[in-house]
């Protein structure tokens, strides 16, 4: 009862904090000039970190085994990491581009685990036998890291497709009124001053496109690195799955749904590094293949969850 109750307490509470953190967040976005509360924020992200350390901790005593045996404790476990990724990178380098998409993956994820539809599996139970090894806690945790990395990885190359194709369409369109104050006859006098206020305006533009140059950069080197460490837990979740399978089922592999879908997964980003080995294929090309991505894993988390069908649908909802 004691650690029902603490649980109970420990989910709120980081709910809560990870909340006003996207609050803080917000304000920043649309404040930053005359308030900066980035280290409150940073904080608070620090405090759900804890909190959900705790609240695992107290799952783990409580339930008797390993916090991730179901659908509710995997995305316990995914908000944990999702905390992790966030404040791993502060320590070294204070201020990054995770922030914004960390805090939101783990107000997302601790609200849905929060919310009412997975209220019948809240509750812990005891481990069928498929499940009671020492394999559970090196498999799952490494695929739900993954699945954490790869996540965000994925949305940072979603914000890069998004400023560079808003830069091509508001290139085009400014080309396009070029062309048509070109084309009518308002004299030369009109043209010349309107040619003259755009090159008053050149250096504005030449700064503000330096500035997305820069933040597009910055976006495909951070995506890179988080989703090649993705990859390697991925891999590493694989392998550990394919030997626990061999001892509790009698086979490595055997095509089964989950596996099917980490595999095409594994696919997947394996062609995204490969995109990044190609100067020409770097930027937008290589963030359209994590952008893809991106929907396979939700695929591979909740296609075996929303079906309840195969050797892994442990975590399903019903």
């Amino acid at each position: 009862m004691i650690f029902s109750t603490l649980e109970h307490i420990l989910t709120h509470i980081s709910f809560s904090i990870v909340s006003i953190v996207i609050t803080i967040h917000l304000i920043t976005l649309l404040g930053n000039e005359i308030i900066k509360p980035y280290d409150s924020s940073e904080k608070g992200m620090i405090a759900t970190f804890l909190c959900l350390t705790g609240l695992l901790i107290t799952r783990w005593i409580y339930s008797g085994h390993f916090p991730l045996s179901d659908l509710y404790e995997s995305l316990i476990f995914l908000s944990w990491s999702f905390s992790l990724i966030h404040i791993v990178p502060y320590f070294k380098i204070r201020k990054n581009y995770l922030t914004t998409i960390t805090a939101s993956s783990t107000i997302f994820t601790q609200g849905f685990a929060t919310s009412g539809l997975l209220n019948e599996i809240k509750k812990p139970t005891i481990l069928v036998p498929a499940l009671q090894s020492e394999w559970l806690i090196m498999h799952v945790s490494m695929m739900i890291l993954s699945y954490a990395a790869l996540l965000c990885g994925s949305l940072l190359s979603v914000a890069l497709l998004v400023i560079t194709f808003r830069n091509i369409f508001y290139s085009s369109k400014g080309n396009n009124l070029l062309k048509l104050n070109e084309s009518f006859s308002f004299g030369e006098i009109q043209y010349k001053n309107e040619r003259n206020n755009l090159l008053k305006k050149t250096s504005f533009f030449s700064a503000k496109n330096y500035y997305k140059a820069q933040l597009i950069q910055q976006l495909d080197f951070w995506s890179y690195r988080v989703i090649s460490l993705g990859f390697i837990f991925l891999t590493i979740g694989i392998l550990s799955g394919a030997v626990w399978a061999n001892e509790a089922w009698g086979s490595y592999w055997s095509w089964d749904p989950k596996e099917t879908w980490a595999f095409i997964t594994w696919i997947v980003f394996a062609i995204y590094l490969h995109t990044r080995t190609n100067k020409n294929l770097q930027g937008a090309n290589s963030a359209i293949v994590a952008t893809l991505g991106f929907l396979i894993i939700w695929i591979c988390y909740f296609g075996v969850n929303l079906l309840g069908i195969g050797l892994h649908s442990y975590g399903s909802f019903t």
